[in-house]
């Protein structure tokens, strides 16, 4: 039986930027417009994050947004992920973060269903804006990494032992054209990311939360066009 799901990884204590996943965006924290986002694809979704009392919070907002939570080692992200799919008897992931409020909200169906037709154990897309990404993987191929790799940096980014396809089949996709923007940064990792992120929200307006990824895109070309007019910076 097939059973998929979307973990997506949260902590507060970003170094760059503490508590980022918890700043609001248009009145909303960044965790719970990823979390709006990817469960417009119709995939379940699961909040992972750490046995930290900071991340309680966390945990909090996840359950009144009626999503399930694991908890797990802070440094050890795909300890968290296997445990993940192992509660809730994952068979695919899709592997997102809770620093990236604008997601695709196409990307975990896309990345999902390339998984399921290829027969393969990893896909992720190229050309989408930073930030506006998922992965996808089998449960099996991430406990195969679970068991094999010990080096710290696999451990904590989840997938590299995936992508280098030495032990499983490992494929990148290119994104649907029109949306092939990797000029365009809609992560939050810094405190002038957030800026940008929520000026984009606020140029969309009421529709930003599930606005498709075209807007977010079309909003940062008419903020670069206008900060290029006046001699500014743009995103």
């Amino acid at each position: 039986m097939i059973r998929p799901g979307i973990v997506l990884q949260a902590r507060m204590g970003s170094v760059r930027l503490p508590g980022k996943v918890m700043a609001p965006v248009s009145g909303t924290p960044i965790v719970a417009h990823c979390i709006g986002r990817l469960a417009a694809s119709g995939l379940p979704v699961i909040l992972a994050t750490t046995e930290r009392p900071e991340d309680t919070v966390l945990c909090e907002t996840a359950r009144r947004l009626d999503v399930p939570v694991v908890r797990g080692p802070a440094d050890d992200v795909l300890a968290r992920f296997v445990l993940a799919a192992s509660t809730f008897a994952l068979t695919h992931l899709v592997r997102a973060t809770a620093d990236n409020p604008a997601v695709d909200l196409d990307a975990p169906r896309r990345t999902f269903d390339l998984l399921w037709r290829t027969g393969a154990d990893y896909v992720r897309e190229s050309g989408l804006p930073v930030g506006a990404g998922v992965e996808a993987c089998t449960a099996s191929a991430l406990r195969l990494a679970h068991a094999t790799t010990s080096d710290a940096y696999d451990r904590e980014h989840v997938t590299p032992f995936l992508r280098r396809g030495a032990q499983v089949v490992s494929l990148e996709a290119l994104a649907p054209a029109p949306l092939r923007r990797g000029d365009i940064r809609l992560t939050v990792d810094r405190p002038d990311d957030l800026a940008a992120v929520r000026a984009l929200f606020d140029l969309i307006g009421d529709d930003a939360p599930l606005a498709p990824l075209a807007a977010f895109i079309d909003a940062a070309d008419r903020i670069r066009g206008c900060h290029l007019a006046s001699g500014a910076y743009g995103l």
